[in-house]
C-alpha cells in the first residue's frame, strides 16, 4: 500500500469539489444579468448545491464502510464530472439549481471516503501530517474557486465555471482507480428515518432563513423554520434511543476534542459560504472590477494558506490544538474585520491585501489543525462515521451561513438602497452614482461583519480542546513519521 500517492489522488477530487463550494460567488453579478436571475436566486445556486452536499453526507460514510469506500468516491466522482457538464449547458437559473443538487449529491459520495481513507491507510504517527494536507485542500480550495471564478468568466463566460471539472474529474477517476487500494468492508444498517429527519428539518430550516425576507416573513416562512428546528431536535432525539446503529453515534461526542472540532468547523463552513457574496458584489458593483481582478483581492489569502501548510502539518503533531487554532481563529478575526472596515468606495487594494494576507495567515492555523484533531483519537470502525458527521457539520454551517448572508444582503439593501436587492445594482456593471455606490457599500460592509462575528464563535469553541494524547505529542515527531 502507497498511501501518499493515494492521497493525492483523493485530494484532487476533494479540491474540486470545494471548489465548487465558492466558485460561484464571484461569477454572480455575471450570472444575475445573464440569466436574468436576482441575488436571492443566484444565491440557492450555491445553497443547493450545499444542501444536496450536506443531507445525504451522514449515510454516504457509512456507505463507504459497507460497500467499499473507493467504490463510493469513484461513484461520486462520476455523478459530480457529469452534473458539471449539465450545470454547463443550462439556460435558466431553475434549471441551473437542478442541476446543483445533482452535483451536490456528487460531493456528498465523494467527501466522506476521503477523509475516511486516509484515517484507515496512515499510521497515527502519520496521520496529522497527511490530515494536514486534507484540511490545508479544504483551506486553499476556498480561495481558489473565486480566483479560477473570475479568469474563467472573463475569458470564457460564467459557463467554464463548471466546464473546467470535466477534465479534472477524468483525471482524478484515471488516478484513483490506479492509486487507492480497495479496503475491507464492515456491515452497517442504515438508519433511513435518520436520513428522513435530518434531509427535511435543514431543508425547511435553510428554505426559511434564506426566503424569509424576500417573502416578508409570512406566517408560512415562520412555520417553516420552526418545523425545520422540531424536525432536527426530533433527529438527535431518535439517534439517542436508536440502539442498532444510528446515523450519528452519539458516543462520537464523547470525545470533546471530536465535539470541538465539529463546532469550529461548522463555523468555517458558515464563513466560507457567506464572505464571498458581499465582497464580490462590492468589488465588482463598487470599485469596477472585473471578475478576475475581483477574484484577484483573494489571492494573498490563498497564498499564505499554501505556503504555510506544511510547516502548520508539522505543529499539528506536537502542539495543543488550543494554541495553533487560537491563533488561527483570532488573526482570522482580526484580518475579516479589517477587509469588512475597508469595503468602501475608494478604498486601497494594498490595504486590502494586507489584511487578507492576515486572514490567510490565520486560515493556514485552522484547516489542517481541526481537520486533524477532530478524527484522531476515533477508533478504527468509526472512522466512517466519525468523517460524515464532520463534513456534515462543516456542510451545515455552509448551508446556514449562506442562507444567512443572503438575508442580511437583502434586508440591508433593502434598507439602504429599496429595490436594489433584485436585479440592478447587483448586477455586473458598476455603479455610476457616488451615493448610491456609497449605501450599496455600507450594506456588503454590514453583511460581512457576520463571517467575522463567526470567528469569534470558532476562538471560543476552541479554548475548550483537552490536552491530546497522541503518540510525538509534545516532543520531535517520531522517526516513522517521515517516512514515506
Amino acid at each position: 500500500m502507497r498511501p501518499w500517492p493515494a492521497l493525492f489522488a483523493l485530494v484532487l477530487g476533494f479540491f474540486m469539489i470545494l471548489v465548487d463550494l465558492t466558485i460561484v460567488t464571484v461569477a454572480t453579478p455575471t450570472i444575475i444579468d445573464k440569466l436574468d436571475a436576482s441575488v436571492n436566486q443566484v444565491v440557492w445556486v450555491s445553497s443547493a448545491y450545499m444542501l444536496a452536499y450536506a443531507v445525504p453526507v451522514l449515510i454516504t460514510g457509512r456507505l463507504g464502510d459497507r460497500f467499499g469506500s473507493k467504490n463510493l468516491y469513484l461513484i461520486g466522482l462520476t455523478v459530480f464530472t457529469l452534473a458539471s457538464l449539465w450545470c454547463g449547458l443550462t439556460s435558466t437559473i431553475g434549471m441551473l439549481i437542478v442541476a446543483r443538487v445533482v452535483q451536490g449529491v456528487g460531493a456528498s459520495l465523494i467527501t466522506p471516503q476521503t477523509m475516511a481513507i486516509i484515517t484507515r491507510i496512515f499510521p497515527a504517527a502519520q496521520r496529522g501530517k497527511a490530515m494536514a494536507v486534507w484540511g490545508a485542500t479544504a483551506g486553499v480550495a476556498m480561495v481558489v474557486g473565486p480566483v479560477l471564478g473570475g479568469v474563467l468568466t472573463d475569458a470564457l463566460g460564467w459557463e467554464w465555471i463548471f466546464f473546467v471539472n470535466i477534465p479534472v474529474g477524468i483525471v482524478g477517476l484515471i488516478l484513483a482507480i490506479r492509486w487507492v487500494p480497495a479496503l475491507p468492508t464492515h456491515e452497517h444498517s442504515f438508519d433511513w428515518l435518520g436520513v428522513a429527519l435530518s434531509g427535511v428539518g435543514l431543508f425547511l430550516l435553510a428554505f426559511g432563513i434564506q426566503e424569509g425576507h424576500d417573502k416578508h416573513w409570512a406566517g408560512w416562512i415562520l412555520a417553516m423554520i420552526v418545523g425545520g428546528v422540531v424536525f432536527l431536535v426530533a433527529f438527535v432525539l431518535w439517534q439517542a434511543r436508536n440502539r442498532r446503529e444510528p446515523l450519528v453515534p452519539l458516543s462520537l461526542f464523547r470525545d470533546r476534542n471530536f465535539s470541538v472540532s465539529n463546532g469550529a468547523i461548522t463555523m468555517m463552513g458558515a464563513i466560507g459560504a457567506s464572505m464571498g457574496y458581499p465582497l464580490m458584489l462590492y468589488a465588482q458593483a463598487v470599485r469596477g472590477d472585473s471578475p478576475t481582478q475581483a477574484a484577484l483581492l483573494l489571492v494573498p489569502m490563498a497564498v499564505m494558506s499554501i505556503v504555510l501548510a506544511n510547516y502548520v502539518g508539522g505543529l499539528t503533531d506536537r502542539l495543543h490544538p488550543r494554541l495553533i487554532l487560537g491563533i488561527g481563529f483570532a488573526a482570522s478575526f482580526a484580518g475579516m474585520l479589517a477587509v469588512a472596515l475597508q469595503l468602501r468606495p475608494g478604498a486601497h487594494v494594498w490595504s486590502l491585501c494586507v489584511a487578507m494576507v492576515v486572514l490567510g495567515v490565520g486560515n493556514a492555523f485552522i484547516w489542517a489543525p481541526l481537520a486533524a484533531t477532530a478524527t484522531r483519537n476515533l477508533p478504527m470502525q468509526l472512522a466512517g462515521a466519525g468523517s460524515g458527521v464532520y463534513n456534515a457539520t462543516r456542510q451545515v454551517g455552509s448551508v446556514v451561513g449562506s442562507a444567512a448572508i443572503a438575508v442580511l444582503m437583502d434586508a440591508r439593501l433593502a434598507a439602504l438602497l429599496p429595490g436594489a436587492s433584485a436585479h440592478g445594482d447587483a448586477g455586473a456593471a458598476q455603479i455610476d452614482d457616488a451615493h448610491v455606490a456609497s449605501l450599496f457599500s455600507q450594506a456588503m460592509r454590514d453583511a460581512m461583519l457576520l463571517p467575522t462575528v463567526l470567528y469569534v464563535v470558532g476562538f471560543i469553541a476552541v479554548m475548550l480542546y483537552e490536552r491530546p494524547q497522541h503518540a510525538g505529542f509534545g516532543g520531535a515527531v517520531p522517526a516513522a513519521a517521515h517516512a514515506d
